[in-house]
């Protein structure tokens, strides 16, 4: 597969290609973003690596364009995190994040990981989630959940890679409207992630993404 680094830093990039290379991929490289969209439009890269902060045009209004003609997956690399950087990114259409600095061997559990969602590939079968008993199970393990516990699963199960902010969470689950901080979200997200990680000590498959939620994800190769 093609995977396009769009990064001025060049040796950022000859990391990035590095292990894509080591990964069994083929990395392609811009370090301007002035003619990124052109090159997106006739090379079609399987998935993007996508600077934020880049000499030409940005990386918001690279994702922006490429989108209205594109779906190819875009993972934006950026030392910005506030968080209205972070939640406009995803609501142009970036599909996920990474933060400088960063570990190559993140980078591409979270390349492997946006690729298998593209390509429609599901959570591993070793998990099961049974919605007619609120059970879960790893490899036939039950995982004793609470019912509020079950329900987050449920959410975060259900939709994987996908990003849920705290207040999505808890409509989700209390339907009634009461409000809930985040702090209580968080306690819940605590104890499930313990649970988790008693059948399955691989891992982590619930992730905080920084300033705005939670989502299921198995990172491990």
């Amino acid at each position: 597969m093609n995977i396009l680094i769009i990064e001025d830093e060049e040796r950022i990039a000859d990391l990035l290609s590095d292990y894509l290379k080591a990964n069994d991929f083929v990395p392609d490289h811009l370090d301007n973003g002035a003619n990124a969209v052109e090159y997106v439009k006739h090379n079609q890269p399987d998935l993007i690596l996508l600077d934020l902060m880049l000499p030409g045009k940005d990386g918001i209004e690279i994702c922006k364009e490429i989108r209205k003609t594109s779906q190819v997956p875009i993972i934006m690399v950026t030392a910005r995190v506030e968080e209205l950087d972070r939640i406009l990114g995803l609501e142009i259409g970036a599909d996920d994040y990474i933060c400088k600095p960063f570990s190559p061997r993140e980078v591409m559990a979270r390349v492997k990981a946006v690729l298998r969602r593209h390509h429609g590939l599901q959570t591993p079968d070793e998990w099961m989630l049974d919605v007619s008993r609120s059970q879960v199970k790893f490899q036939d393990k039950q995982v004793a959940l609470t019912s509020v516990e079950f329900a987050l699963f449920q959410v975060l199960f259900q939709h994987p890679g996908q990003i849920f902010t705290r207040s999505q969470l808890m409509n989700r689950i209390y339907q009634d409207g009461r409000i809930v901080s985040d702090r209580t979200v968080d306690s819940h997200i605590k104890k499930l992630r313990q649970k988790l990680h008693q059948a399955w000590p691989n891992d982590e498959v619930i992730h905080s993404v920084y300033g705005i939620g939670y989502k299921f994800e198995i990172l491990a190769d």
